[in-house]
C-alpha cells in the first residue's frame, strides 16, 4: 500500500529521492518510479539488535539520507530507529491509529465509523517533514482488458469466503467469462488446480508466475474478485477494478485497496459484531462466521 503513495509523492516532489528498505522479494512493487531507490534485504543477515545495528550503519554509509521515516512501526523498525535517533536523525513514525482501531473491532461498539486511510496515514508521514502531498485515489489507467481473476485464498480464515462458497462464484462465471486462478503455497496450488480440472474455460496461474508476471497478468483483466488480501492491493498496483470480499474485517478499518470502490465491496453489512478484528486473525465471536458464510455470492455475481 505505499506504492501509490511513493508515486504520487516523488511525482509533486520530483526533486527528492526516496530510498525504500524492504524485503528482497518485494523489489518488483517498486519497479519504474522515478527516483525511487530499493534496497532490498534478508532478514537472516540482520538478526537481533545487533543485526539490526549493523543494517543502520550499512544505511547511513550506503545513502547518507536527510530524513527518516518509518512507515511500518514495528519492534525491527522501532529498533532502527533508536539506532538513526543516537545518530542525530528525526525519525517519521507512521501514526496506526491503534486506540481507534481497537475502538472499531470491540464488538459491543454499535457506533461503527470509517477510520483514516491507511495510505493517508502513509502520507501524513511525508507531510510531517513539511513536504506537499495530495493524493489522488485513483489507480492508473490501463484499457487493454480481458479476463477475470480469482484469489479465493487470505492469511487467516477471518478474510476468506468457504472455498465451497468460491468454487461455486467459479462455475458460474467460467460459463461467459475466462478465469485464472491466484494463490500461493502448495495447498492452495493443489486446490486450484483441481477447480482447473473440473470447470471449464479456467487456468490455474499459482505457483507458476514470477510477481513481476503476476503483476503484468493482474494488468490484464478485466476484474479481479479477491478476499481482503494482497491481490486486492496488486490489482490497485496495475489499474485493474477489484471486487473484494470482506468477513470479519472491514474497509472501515483504511485497508481497501487505493482506488477501489467501496461499491465494489461484498460483505454482510448487518452484524454488530463486524469488523471484529484489523487483520482477521481473530477467532470468531459468535462462533459461526456469519459474516463469511451468510454472504450471498449473487452479490458478487451481479458486480461482475
Amino acid at each position: 500500500m505505499t506504492v501509490p503513495v511513493f508515486r504520487e509523492f516523488l511525482a509533486q516532489n520530483p526533486d527528492v529521492q526516496v530510498v525504500m528498505v524492504s524485503r528482497s522479494q518485494f523489489k518488483d512493487l517498486f519497479d519504474n518510479i522515478p527516483n525511487l531507490i530499493f534496497k532490498g534485504i534478508d532478514f537472516e543477515d540482520y538478526k537481533g539488535f545487533l543485526g539490526l545495528r549493523k543494517l543502520g550503519k550499512t544505511l547511513l554509509n550506503e545513502f547518507r539520507p536527510d530524513y527518516v521515516a518509518d512507515l511500518h512501526d514495528v519492534i525491527r523498525t522501532k529498533t532502527l530507529d533508536l539506532f538513526f535517533m543516537k545518530n542525530g536523525f528525526k525519525v517519521f513514525k507512521i501514526n496506526k491509529g491503534k486506540e481507534e482501531k481497537e475502538k472499531l473491532t470491540d464488538v459491543w461498539n454499535l457506533d461503527k465509523t470509517p477510520l483514516r486511510l491507511t495510505c493517508e496515514r502513509y502520507a501524513d508521514v511525508f507531510r510531517a517533514m513539511n513536504f506537499r502531498l495530495e493524493l489522488s485515489h485513483r489507480f492508473p489507467d490501463n484499457n487493454q482488458k480481458s479476463g477475470i481473476g480469482i484469489a479465493p485464498f487470505a492469511q487467516h480464515k477471518g478474510k476468506m469466503l468457504p472455498l465451497e462458497k468460491t468454487f461455486e462464484v467459479a462455475k458460474i462465471l467460467a460459463t461467459r467469462h475466462k478465469l485464472y486462478f491466484f494463490g500461493g503455497g502448495k495447498s492452495e496450488i493443489n486446490i486450484l488446480d483441481s477447480w482447473a480440472d473440473q470447470i471449464p474455460n479456467t487456468e490455474n496461474l499459482a505457483g507458476k508466475l514470477s510477481l513481476k508476471e503476476e503483476l503484468q497478468k493482474i494488468a490484464e483483466l478485466e476484474v479481479m474478485i479477491s478476499m481482503d488480501s494482497a491481490n486486492m492491493h496488486l490489482a490497485s498496483l496495475v489499474g485493474t477494478r477489484c471486487i473484494s470480499v470482506w468477513g470479519s474485517t472491514h474497509p472501515y478499518a483504511g485497508f481497501l485497496g487505493y482506488g477501489q470502490s467501496e461499491k465494489d465491496v461484498v460483505q454482510v453489512k448487518d452484524l454488530t459484531c463486524r469488523p471484529c478484528s484489523v487483520f482477521g486473525d481473530k477467532a470468531c465471536y459468535r462462533g459461526d462466521w456469519a459474516c463469511l458464510e451468510e454472504i450471498d455470492i449473487q452479490k458478487i455475481i451481479d458486480l461482475v
